[in-house]
């Protein structure tokens, strides 16, 4: 079937789809999940490798092209390598990408690779082994390190590193941004953006730990999502450049729309001069890109989300579980139909960063 590109009510196509394999994670990074991890479920709440597998059959005719596959920690399934391979042979899909932490892609790359994973994105969100560790709760810097040398040494590509920018962590944001000087790595800074809320507690992030010095937490908000945590990407890249000049890096010089890394979405890219690779910036709230979103998200639990920052949902896990394939793309059309416009201004939602598919 020749696949036809669905539009939603504003005239966006939607190309791209996001799929948490798993809401579970080997890490506890602050502002995506709580301490204890979330609340488990059982077996059955969850959709199977086949369910997803199928799911994608189903609308790769409607217009999906590009998947994503994202947790929790996706490498943590047992299912991840098979999933990729069933994906992977599914007409009209020419580009599937995989957010990891990094941890296990050092002994999953090579079946990664085989199976026909396209490029990943690794989290990481400091350079300092103490910071990470708090930050993280479980993981160890050397893990995210030696998933990137991984990344690299396999040819994923492009490989690119995401950094959460939250102001209080007093990140070194310039000695993430030189990791693009000497290897083709495209690192990117986001917004820290507000995902969870008081019930859910993913924002209830700061763990008791110290809030003095400039390699703590911080003291990301104990009782809500903090705007003032949130660091524009305009006045980041000054930064970086500022203190690149210093180093005798140069300033970042912006890079051509045309030699910007595939999958690009909306990040804007820069480069030092000579760099092998690139600076990118996500302004999900200072200035969000709502108007060119592409993307569906399918969660867990086989909920399909329109938009990351609003709670509504439309479930798709009993009419996959029913085999009624009519009642899964009704539902489908339907979520993309009522997709926002934009999101609005919030401060949380229901779920965790980790349940809805980062």
């Amino acid at each position: 079937m020749t696949a036809h590109e669905l539009h939603d009510g504003f005239g966006r196509g939607i190309t791209y789809l996001r799929i948490a394999v798993t809401d579970k994670c080997n890490f506890r990074c602050v502002y995506c999940m709580p301490e204890g991890g979330v609340p488990p479920r059982a077996h059955g709440e969850l959709l199977s490798a086949e369910e997803i597998a199928r799911f994608v059959r189903l609308v790769a005719p409607e217009g999906i092209s590009r998947v994503r596959l994202t947790g929790g920690e996706p490498l943590v399934s047992h299912r991840i390598v098979p999933l990729v391979r069933e994906l992977r042979s599914i007409p009209g899909i020419e580009d599937i990408s995989l957010t990891t932490n990094g941890a296990l892609l050092p002994r999953l790359a090579p079946e990664l690779k085989d199976a026909g994973l396209d490029r990943v994105n690794i989290s990481l969100d400091t350079l300092d082994p103490e910071q990470f560790s708090a930050i993280t709760r479980l993981g160890r810097l050397e893990q995210t390190l030696g998933g990137i040398d991984a990344a690299l040494r396999w040819g994923f590509e492009p490989v690119k590193v995401n950094c959460v920018v939250v102001r209080r962590l007093h990140q070194d944001v310039c000695g993430l941004a030189r990791l693009s000087v000497d290897r083709p790595v495209h690192v990117r800074f986001i917004e820290y953006m507000p995902i969870g809320d008081e019930r859910t507690g993913s924002t209830r992030a700061h763990d008791a730990l110290d809030t003095s010095g400039p390699h703590c937490l911080g003291g990301i908000d104990v009782n809500a999502w903090d705007a003032s945590d949130t660091v524009p990407s305009l006045g980041l890249r000054e930064r970086i450049s500022k203190e690149a000049l210093g180093l005798g890096l140069g300033a970042l010089e912006p890079v051509d729309e045309g030699a910007t890394p595939s999958g690009a979405g909306p990040a804007r890219y820069w480069r030092f001069p000579g760099a092998a690779g690139t600076v990118g910036f996500i302004s999900a709230m200072s200035n969000h890109f709502c108007s060119r979103c592409n993307r569906m998200r399918l969660t867990a639990d086989g909920a399909i989300r329109p938009c990351l920052f609003s709670d509504a949902e439309y479930s798709v896990r009993d009419a996959l579980r029913a085999g009624d394939d009519e009642r899964v793309l009704a539902v489908y059309r339907d979520a993309i139909a009522h997709k926002p416009q934009e999101h609005e201004v919030i401060a949380g939602t229901e779920r965790f960063m980790s349940q809805i598919g980062g």
